[in-house]
Order: C-alpha cells, then sequence, then structure tokens
C-alpha cells in the first residue's frame, strides 16, 4: 500500500521517467569521465564547461546570430524545395507521359547524396546565401516529390475512371480525390525531407559557410574550443529532435481529421 500511495504521488508520470532515464545516465556518466580526467579535455570537456560555453556566446550576441541564420536557410530552401517537389511528384504521378520522360532522371538523381553537389555549388555560387539554399531546396526536393508521386500511384484507379467518366476538370480532381488520399504519406516526405535538410545544411555550413551553427562547430574545431563544437552538436540535435517531433504531431492530428 505505502509504494502505491507514493507512486500515485510522483509528480512526473512514470513513462516520462523512464524516457529520462537514458539522458540522465549517459549525463551521470559524462560527469564521470570528466571528472576523473579518463579522457584528455580537448577530447571531452565537462558538461560546466559546454554551459560556460553557451552563456559566453549568447552574451556575445554569436549563438542567437548563428541559429539565426541556419534556420533562415532551412526554410527557405525547405520549402521552395518542398513545394516544387511536391508539384512535381503529383504531376509526375497523375500523368503517365510525364513520368516516362522524368522518372528515370528522377530515380538517377536522388540517389546522389546531396553533399556531393557541394563542391559543384561552392565553384557556380561562391559560400554566399545562393549556394546554402540551393542545396538544402536539392535536399527537400527528392523525398517530398518521391512521396507525392508513390501516393498518387497508390490511389485507385477507378476513382480516376470515374473523375474522367464525369469530365471533371484537373483542379477538382486533386482538390476533391488526389489531395485526401495523399495527405499521410506527402506529410512522412515532408518529415524526411525537414529532417534531411537540416542535416545537409549543418554538414554544408561545416564545409563553407561565414555563420550559422556548422560554421560555429568549424570555428571551435580551428580553435580548439571544444565545449563551443560540443554547443553546437546539442544544437543540432535539440533542433532536428524539435523539428521531427513537430511533424509527427502534425501527422497525427492529420490522421484524426481524415478519420473525423
Amino acid at each position: 500500500m505505502n509504494a502505491i500511495s507514493t507512486a500515485k504521488k510522483l509528480p512526473i508520470p512514470a513513462d516520462a521517467l523512464g524516457l529520462l532515464a537514458v539522458p540522465l545516465a549517459m549525463l551521470a556518466l559524462w560527469v564521470l569521465v570528466t571528472r576523473a580526467q579518463w579522457v584528455p579535455e580537448q577530447l571531452l570537456v565537462s558538461p560546466t564547461k559546454v554551459i560556460e560555453a553557451v552563456g559566453e556566446l549568447w552574451e556575445a550576441g554569436e549563438l542567437q546570430g548563428h541559429l539565426q541564420n541556419s534556420l533562415r536557410r532551412l526554410f527557405l530552401g525547405f520549402f521552395s524545395g518542398a513545394i516544387f517537389g511536391l508539384i512535381f511528384g503529383v504531376l509526375m504521378g497523375l500523368f503517365k507521359s510525364m513520368e516516362d520522360y522524368c522518372a528515370p532522371l528522377f530515380n538517377a538523381f536522388r540517389q546522389i547524396p546531396s553533399i556531393a553537389f557541394i563542391p559543384m555549388l561552392i565553384l557556380i555560387f561562391g559560400i554566399d546565401e545562393t549556394f546554402k539554399i540551393i542545396i538544402v531546396a536539392k535536399a527537400a526536393f527528392f523525398p517530398v516529390a518521391l512521396g507525392g508521386y508513390d501516393s498518387v500511384r497508390g490511389i485507385p484507379k477507378n476513382y480516376f475512371e470515374v473523375a474522367k467518366v464525369y469530365q471533371c476538370p484537373l483542379w477538382p480532381l486533386i482538390k476533391q480525390v488526389v489531395i485526401p488520399a495523399t495527405v499521410p504519406q506527402i506529410l512522412t516526405g515532408l518529415r524526411l525531407s525537414l529532417s534531411r535538410s537540416w542535416m545537409v545544411l549543418v554538414a554544408a555550413e561545416l564545409m563553407a559557410a561565414d555563420s550559422g551553427i556548422g560554421q560555429m562547430m568549424e570555428w571551435g574545431r580551428q580553435m580548439f574550443r571544444m565545449d563551443i563544437v560540443v554547443v553546437g552538436v546539442f544544437i543540432t540535435g535539440l533542433i532536428g529532435f524539435a523539428l521531427d517531433y513537430g511533424f509527427k504531431w502534425l501527422e497525427s492530428r492529420m490522421a484524426r481529421w481524415k478519420m473525423g
């Protein structure tokens, strides 16, 4: 009875405690390793120094500036690439002739890692904003286009046959048939492309940039400031987690809307 009453009085749910167990254990191990100096400080700094580095970067305004530049590039590149990818994928799924002409080249280009285009884009556009936005747009384009294409191809053919019999125009067909049937899969493609776009952007900033989270980590490496590098790693992970969690929430909301 005492154990049960104690469990009922816990302010944190049991599942939340389970989720926190692994991060807290890793934090404790991190503190133990750095205090015992089992790893040189040049390779692994203490959590205290990482927190101090966050305060230092925040007071100087550098953290906000790098974060703002990275997020601006992410959303400009992602939305442009996702919009074109969605239009392209849906049209390729709707029109057989477009699929015949475009699918082979599309499937070939989507196999090439986005990072492989970085040297070529740097030669063409330099290290200015255009290069970063284009590389993010490329990373976003292909997952969304593939999701749109596959979802349209998965719609039962009798839907289109009925629409053809009643001579339904293209826009009402897309609005009333294609969009409701493809929203879940397109959202999955958007979620994957957003996560991929963020990773590609940070990699591009590591290689060639004058600002951004990736450039902040590269500067920390050059200055032997492992604390700043770790700050960048944590921020990259937190933003990636927030983006992915946000899209998961949106997918669940859209699924309930469709069921309702």
